[in-house]
């Protein structure tokens, strides 16, 4: 059997350090997929955490998945997405998730909008799968 192998956006990441009284998104997704992210997802979410409980939480989380980082050949794809249309963490983002050939799943798909070879998914498109 052939583990499915997706990259989570930091939108499921903070979802799932939110969700308190149900299943959070990434422990679904976690129960059929092998879930990565990027270095950059990690970078994102540390940057926003405001306590040392946040900055744990988010340890925690980066912990259960595997982070991938930026080689050359995702660097070459970052710098293509950064110049032409991309200058901010999606670029980078992206960069990774393409040289990976993984799919990203995120709560906000326009985030992604306009790259080109990369594969984005929402919830609800994993949902009709």
């Amino acid at each position: 059997m052939k583990v499915k192998k997706i990259i989570v956006d930091s939108s499921i990441i903070a979802e799932h350090l939110i969700t308190t009284n149900s299943e959070s998104l990434l422990r679904k997704l976690s129960k059929e997929y092998f879930c990565y992210t990027t270095v950059f997802n990690a970078i994102e979410l540390f940057a926003v955490s405001k306590s040392l409980k946040e900055t744990q939480a988010v340890e925690d989380a980066m912990n259960a998945m595997k982070i991938l980082g930026v080689n050359a050949k995702s660097a070459k794809n970052i710098g293509t997405i950064v110049s032409s249309i991309k200058n901010d963490f999606s670029a980078l983002i992206a960069g990774v998730c393409i040289e990976s050939k993984l799919p990203i799943i995120t709560l906000n798909p326009k985030r992604f909008s306009g790259i080109n070879k990369l594969k984005v998914q929402s919830i609800k498109d994993l949902a009709e799968q």
